[in-house]
């Protein structure tokens, strides 16, 4: 493909960051990005070095990296600053193959055959896209016959016992679904349908993904809503985490230690994050017991919380074994952990302190302290039900000390709560020793 452009490409940017001149390739570039000119400069390596030039008065030579709808693009770009804003020289624009998809994307993308194929597609408008052959074959239709057809002309929707149809509130709610009984229009019999959304490159509804079942085959063949809404999350963050993993292994040659800290703390918040999605869904099974340092746990879960920390003006106090063996699961006991840690920080007063202290014994323990409020006695039984938190708040939902509990009895475990109104609380997980 092309490579270093043989004149410079220049474009201007204002004191606002907006694109107001631009050559031919620039301009374009700008446009895919979503942008036009007069617009903000909507390709972010290009805006972070214009702003960064701006903020500190001094020209700038730095590699970026972009992308077209045909390529990738590695540029060597020159910012000047000056009064009126930002001129920007492209010195080097290389443009290389296009790396393989790493999203599924729905429209015009090639199968993924890592993902179980559904028997039905629809478009946004529950139009037939797709009909699989065994679909086929056991509603007795042709493909080719009814592809653009309405789903209902194929098949009939059977209200539940309560009237509910699932799919038409799950078009409402553009949400995953199952249960919705359906009979073929060719008098095949009765079937079972599930499905969970699909979404455009534009990020909007494009339809449905659909899974037909018998009824006796109903809660192997159609997913859980939330383990529909597990897989439309898990393949981007599954992205984010490797992604970030690899720029903190450096994997593409010298990189400031800083910078691959901060990936470093991506993927783990990325980790972090799905675990938590999850832990939302519905019932699963009782986390594995598995021999897991606690006191290295700790020290991940206050490295996740310190962002927030710092901005609130807390600090920490880690104290304890350097090592604490006990029974239970990586992945729960940091959920568990952030969420205390988190709910201690939130609840501190700027300048005070977190104490996070590891005890060792029969039971092995991680005590979370804050020097806040505390909670009345009231109260203290009350947090720890879901849609509940000790005073009102509009950040939360009331989750986060129902779902660790839960977790943590499942380990053999439990959390336990300590506190005197105006003086603090002390939250402590304990779990089985190894």
């Amino acid at each position: 493909m092309a490579s270093a452009a043989p004149e410079p490409i220049r474009g201007t940017v204002d004191v606002a960051g907006r694109l107001t001149a631009a050559d031919p390739r620039l301009a374009r570039l700008q446009e895919e990005a979503g942008g036009g000119l007069g617009a903000m400069l909507a390709v972010p390596q290009l805006a972070a070095i214009a702003r960064l030039a701006s903020q500190l008065g001094v020209s700038l030579s730095r590699q970026a990296l972009a992308a077209t709808n045909d390529a990738d693009l590695d540029l060597w770009v020159r910012a000047e600053p000056s009064s009126a804003g930002v001129a920007l020289s492209i010195e080097s624009w290389v443009e290389k193959p296009p790396r393989r998809q790493r999203f599924r994307l729905i429209e015009g993308a090639e199968a993924d055959h890592a993902q179980p194929q559904p028997d039905l597609t629809t478009d946004a408008n529950l139009r037939l896209l797709h009909v699989s052959a065994e679909a086929a074959e056991r509603l007795d239709i042709a493909p080719a016959l009814v592809r653009g057809e309405p789903l209902a002309r194929v098949l009939e929707l059977l209200p539940a016992a309560d009237g509910d149809l699932p799919l038409l509130s799950a078009v409402a709610a553009r949400r995953p679904f199952e249960g919705q009984s359906v009979r073929a229009r060719s008098g095949t019999g009765e079937l079972v349908l599930g499905g969970i959304p699909r979404i455009g490159r534009d990020g909007e509804f494009a339809g449905f993904d659909l899974r037909l079942a018998h009824p006796a085959e109903e809660h192997e063949g159609v997913s859980e809503p939330a383990e529909g809404f597990d897989n439309l999350l898990r393949q981007p963050l599954d992205v984010i985490m490797g992604e970030a993993a690899r720029i903190a292994e450096k994997g593409e040659g010298p990189l400031r230690s800083d910078y691959a800290g901060y990936a470093s703390d991506i993927a783990a918040a990325a980790r972090h994050l799905l675990d938590v999605l999850q832990s939302m869904g519905v019932e699963r099974s009782a986390p594995s017991a598995e021999r897991i340092d606690l006191a290295a746990l700790a020290l991940e879960a206050t490295g996740l919380v310190q962002a927030q920390a710092s901005e609130a003006g807390v600090s920490f106090d880690v104290d304890g074994p350097a090592a604490l063996q006990a029974l239970g699961e990586a992945r729960s006991v940091t959920q568990i952990l952030v969420n205390l840690i988190g709910n201690a920080v939130r609840h501190s007063p700027r300048g005070k302190v977190v104490h996070v202290t590891g005890t060792a014994g029969a039971y092995v323990s991680i005590a979370v302290a804050d020097e806040g409020p505390g909670i009345a006695p009231a109260d203290q039984q009350r947090i720890f039900e879901r849609f509940e938190q000790a005073e009102p708040r509009t950040d939360g939902a009331g989750l986060g000390l129902a779902i660790s509990r839960r977790l943590a009895r499942q380990m053999g475990g439990d959390i336990t709560l300590e506190s005197t109104p105006g003086k603090g609380a002390r939250f402590t997980l304990r779990l089985p020793g190894a």
